[in-house]
Order: structure tokens, then C-alpha cells, then sequence
């Protein structure tokens, strides 16, 4: 039909309720509209549903930063000393946060809640008397599993935490083992982290 041209467009009592478009319509909206002003409300009733067919940005959040990690080839620890396990492959780092060549660590660079999980498997591990991962902190543990293996075969251990971390602090994965020798730390071990959407 036409075009309305106007710069205000209200209801007759000045509340209440404007409609636009009628059941079954669609009303289209330009590229590059804003709708509502800073501080504005926009309230969606119940029982409304919205579809998204294109690109939406700044609705919920992400699990990011996240990444994952694991050995290349086996690590060997020796008996009785506390040893970083050294993650050098990584699965994928979404915001380059981990570092895989040089300190082994997990640095968020965003301040927020942190789900860290890390995986790691003894191989041959003999006769172990004591098996223990932790999860380490700006140098200090933060979470630690014991496991008392007692037998001649692969074991794994696991060591989850969440953490509220700032943007600095950096997340590490230490082992021990107490058998009287070294031990092989299995290449399927691995190391990750996400961010908690809130």
C-alpha cells in the first residue's frame, strides 16, 4: 500500500497496549534498527516464542574461554617428587589461554566461574603405593584425589574443581606416585577447563 513516514507513533491514551501487525503477519524490521533506548525495558510476554534464523549476539553467554589438552607421548615421573604433568598437545584452546610449550598452565584472562577437569593415566604402574593428582592454583593446591592403586596394570586418577578465578590466575596439574621407581604417564591424559555461563 504506502508508507508511514513519522518520528512517534503512540497509543491514543499514552498506555496501553500498541500493536503492530495483526495474527499470522510478519512485521519486518530493517537492517541496522535499534529497538528501545539505553535503559529502555523490552519485555517478551509469556508464552511468546522467539526464533532465531540469523546471528544473535549479547543473548545468554558462552563456555568460553575453554580448551583441552593432553600428552603427545608418555611422561615419565620419578618416584616420590611431586611432577607437573606437561599437557603439550592441545585438542583446542578457544582463546589461546593454555600453554602447551613452555609452563603447562591454564591462564583464563576473563574473571568468572571455571569447571577444570584433568584425566591422567598410569602406565604399568606397578606396584604403586600411593597415586596422587592435584589441582594447582597460583602455586598453592586447590583440589587433590588420592587413589590407593595396590596393583600391577593402568590406572587412571581424576581431579575436577570448580574455581571462581580473576583474570590472572593460572591453573596447573601436578602428579605423585610412591612405588620405589619412576613411573610412564599415558599419552591419553588429558587437562581442560570452561568458563560457567551465569
Amino acid at each position: 500500500m504506502g508508507t508511514i513516514k513519522t518520528t512517534n507513533i503512540e497509543t491514543i491514551t499514552g498506555s496501553g497496549t500498541l500493536t503492530l501487525g495483526q495474527s499470522g503477519e510478519t512485521v519486518s524490521i530493517p537492517t541496522n534498527t535499534t529497538l528501545g533506548a539505553s535503559g529502555t525495558t523490552i519485555t517478551v510476554p509469556s508464552g511468546c516464542t522467539i526464533t532465531n534464523n540469523g546471528t544473535q549476539t549479547g543473548f545468554g553467554g558462552t563456555n568460553t574461554p575453554s580448551f583441552q589438552a593432553k600428552l603427545s607421548s608418555n611422561q615419565s615421573i620419578s618416584n616420590a617428587t611431586n611432577t607437573k604433568v606437561q599437557f603439550n598437545s592441545e585438542l583446542f584452546d578457544t582463546d589461546n589461554t593454555y600453554d602447551n610449550s613452555t609452563n603447562y598452565r591454564f591462564t583464563p584472562g576473563v574473571a568468572g566461574k571455571y569447571v577444570l577437569t584433568a584425566v591422567i593415566k598410569l602406565q604399568n604402574c606397578g606396584d604403586q603405593s600411593l597415586f596422587v593428582n592435584n589441582i594447582v592454583k597460583n602455586g598453592s593446591q586447590l583440589k587433590q584425589t588420592i587413589t590407593l592403586p595396590g596393583r600391577d596394570d593402568d590406572l587412571s586418577g581424576i581431579v575436577t574443581a570448580i574455581d571462581v578465578a580473576s583474570s590472572s590466575d593460572y591453573y596447573e596439574i601436578f602428579s605423585y606416585t610412591n612405588g620405589g621407581a619412576s613411573v610412564l604417564l599415558a599419552n591419553d591424559t588429558y587437562f581442560n577447563a570452561y568458563k560457567i555461563i551465569e
